[in-house]
């Protein structure tokens, strides 16, 4: 009744638990499963995790940095190929542990697990992205944020580092690749359109939930804003998938805000061919799986639904009576007493 395909992966449900802490842990990978999610999307490695756990694990043999370093300083030949094996045997212990958590993660359930890179720059993911299929998971995640804050860079350069890094790791892995990204975008659903069509991606994700800095103003320091999300944070995402959904030819899938059953339906309605829960889980625990499940089961019984086919997109900018409804910016007459 809710099985449905994913980026061509056959999942049971709709429902994917997002990458977070709590599936860095086989305990609770298993957990999950048994709570109905449909896959797993384990906790992200971060670009910058490997690039300072390289360097550090280089720097730990100290004699051979004195060696180096002396070298250097004397200007004496020094083989590219040393530094080079030094580099790769560092790679290789940063990425082991992980590597190795995707290979028992595979084995600990049966449902698909997508392993997930949180990336902003195309920094030799060929290296790290094959390494990754070779684990035995079903998919890759590629987490993309770049804020649109330098100055010197234009909407056009940063909208191509995200192909740059797409295409990197085109080059090495066969599995299907989903792009998880923000809103950031001058354009938004013109960018999508161009990820969809000429990336070669499998899947978009919208969108991914950024750090958002506040002020302490008893300390005057810089905090972290709230780190879940909300039940009222589907929203703009669902304008969105709404928006998206029919236009593109790749899978949508839902992030943000997705804290039961009736978001969870909603995004489904817009279009969406899966939804991630995360903070759900921090808030509710894995039994949020089981309710939302429960949810849509009565969702799809009340009105007569046999699969998720029967519904997905049926409230979607393209099979609605007034399409305009999903680009309104302004409020209308209906709220002109509040605002």
């Amino acid at each position: 009744m809710l099985s449905t395909k994913y980026m061509g992966i056959e999942l049971k449900n709709p429902l994917i638990a997002g990458s977070c802490g709590l599936t860095n842990s086989i305990e609770n990978i298993i957990e999950i499963e048994k709570a109905g999610a449909g896959a797993i999307v384990i906790k992200s490695i971060f670009e910058e995790q490997i690039q300072f756990e390289t360097q550090q694990l280089l720097n730990k043999d100290h004699s051979w940095k004195n060696t180096y370093d002396k070298i250097i300083s004397e200007k004496e030949y020094f083989h590219d190929e040393a530094f080079a094996y030094m580099e790769n045997y560092a790679k290789e212990n940063t990425l082991a542990d992980y590597l190795d958590y995707l290979k028992k993660a595979k084995q600990a359930v049966k449902i698909p697990i997508i392993a997930s890179v949180n990336c902003s720059t195309a920094y030799d993911w060929q290296y790290f992205s094959k390494k990754i299929q070779d684990t035995g998971v079903d998919a890759l995640e590629l987490n993309i944020f770049v804020l649109p804050s330098d100055f010197e860079k234009t909407s056009v350069e940063i909208e191509q580092s995200y192909f740059d890094i797409i295409a990197e790791v085109k080059k090495y892995v066969t599995i299907p690749i989903a792009l998880k990204i923000g809103h950031y975008f001058s354009a938004l659903s013109n960018t999508l359109d161009k990820l969809a069509k000429e990336s070669g991606i499998s899947a978009l994700i919208l969108f991914n939930r950024s750090f958002n800095p506040d002020i302490d103003l008893e300390k005057l320091e810089i905090t972290a804003n709230k780190v879940f999300s909300s039940p009222d944070e589907y929203f703009h995402t669902l304008r969105w998938v709404a928006i998206m959904s029919g236009k593109i030819n790749i899978d949508i899938a839902a992030a943000t805000g997705i804290h039961d059953s009736s978001a969870a339906v909603k995004q489904l309605l817009a279009g969406a061919a899966a939804v991630q829960i995360t903070s759900a889980m921090y808030k509710k625990g894995f039994s949020v799986f089981t309710d939302i499940i429960t949810g849509m089961n009565q969702f799809m019984t009340k009105h007569g639904f046999k699969s998720i086919e029967d519904f997905k997109g049926k409230m979607s900018q393209n099979n609605i009576l007034n399409p305009a409804a999903f680009e309104r910016v302004q409020f209308i007459k209906t709220f002109s007493s509040i605002v």
